[in-house]
């Protein structure tokens, strides 16, 4: 009886050790496993990564008659961009930019689909200005706003040009006080007093409150379509009263003083960089007609594309406005720099001229 008791405890003691043994190799098993499936798990996300986190963006807004003259050099700036740009494009009502009308994708289809008819010295040309903003304002992940006409080039690389905007927090808009007369109205005053009155380049690049400022403008814009128009021309005086005296009429250019009017009425100059970052190089040579000079800008042609053309643009480093005895030093970043990241008027063949030669930076 005393021999079945001890036989009895030491079978009692052997399950014992046999569930403690099966209990640990369990555990053991079980942290074999989880050390496997969090291996699998860290390894895929060695290959997949997390989705990457898209940055603020440039919208490029170009004003055109039709097609794009200069889309290939544009084509190849675009390639180094990232998906950190957008385009727009404001051509004639009705104007499609399809693949019969460009020849690069980037353009395919990016006319807005509300253009208006634009009269140069017209206020259809702020309008246009407009329509754009309203349509690159709908991405939220623009930032940057740069005004471009169909003969401008860039002057850099992509990756230069998104540093030198993006590295400050103001707009860049060429503005001086005006203070000849012909251009501003009275009939303005007061909605618009003449000590707000601006002039300077359209060619701006706003930050996002300041384009949403121009689309939100309800006060300014209506006085520019009334009060600031273009002098009518002699060879039209036809179609128009002839004025007794042409020296009082008002030569209003709206493209030339809105913007800067605008920003100066909403008391935002403080957050403005006051030039532009397109250069253009005035004609006051030699018109017969005086009242024409200076009217319109220097439109270079093939024989005109050189090196020391891009070399002499790339190195002005500051601009004086005389209105204001005011001498504007050129920075980026809190460093001397150039002033200029896109030029204006090229011709086809002298844009491609200046591709072929890669004097424009290694767009790629």
């Amino acid at each position: 009886m005393k021999r079945k008791v001890i036989q009895h405890k030491w079978k009692k003691k052997l399950f014992a050790l046999i569930l403690v043994v099966f209990c640990l190799g369990s555990l053991l098993f079980m942290q074999t496993c989880y050390n496997h499936v969090a291996g699998l798990v860290s390894l895929q996300h060695h290959f997949v990564s997390e989705p990457e986190v898209q940055g603020p963006k440039i919208a490029f807004l170009f004003i055109a008659r039709n097609r794009l003259p200069l889309e290939m050099v544009w084509d190849a700036f675009f390639r180094g961009g990232d998906s950190k740009f957008s385009i727009f494009v404001h051509c004639r009502p009705g104007f499609i930019l399809n693949k019969a009308t460009t020849r690069s994708t980037y353009f395919l289809n990016r006319q807005v689909n509300n253009s208006v008819q634009v009269e140069w010295g017209e206020a259809s040309m702020i309008e246009a200005e407009r329509v754009l903003l309203r349509h690159a304002l709908s991405d939220p992940l623009n930032d940057r706003f740069v005004f471009l006409s169909d003969s401008c080039i860039p002057l850099y690389n992509f990756s230069y040009t998104y540093d030198y905007i993006m590295s400050t927090s103001t707009s860049f808009v060429d503005s001086f006080a005006d203070t000849k007369e012909g251009r501003y109205n009275p009939k303005m005053d007061p909605v618009i007093p003449v000590y707000n009155w601006r002039k300077g380049s359209q060619w701006a690049v706003l930050t996002r409150k300041h384009a949403k400022v121009v689309v939100e403008d309800e006060t300014v814009f209506p006085m520019f379509q009334k009060y600031c128009k273009k002098k009518p021309l002699p060879e039209f005086w036809r179609a128009h009263y002839i004025p007794a005296d042409t020296s009082k009429v008002h030569n209003c250019i709206p493209d030339e003083h809105y913007v800067q009017t605008l920003l100066a009425q909403n008391n935002l100059e403080e957050e403005i960089t006051r030039r532009s970052l397109t250069h253009t190089s005035w004609d006051i040579s030699n018109n017969k007609d005086r009242e024409r000079r200076g009217w319109h800008p220097v439109t270079y042609k093939y024989s005109d594309a050189t090196p020391m053309l891009l070399k002499f643009i790339k190195e002005i480093d500051n601009i004086y406005y005389e209105t204001e005895y005011r001498r504007e030093w050129c920075s980026s970043k809190g460093k001397a720099s150039t002033c200029f990241l896109f030029a204006r008027k090229f011709t086809r063949t002298a844009a491609l001229r200046l591709l072929n030669m890669s004097v424009m930076g290694n767009f790629n």
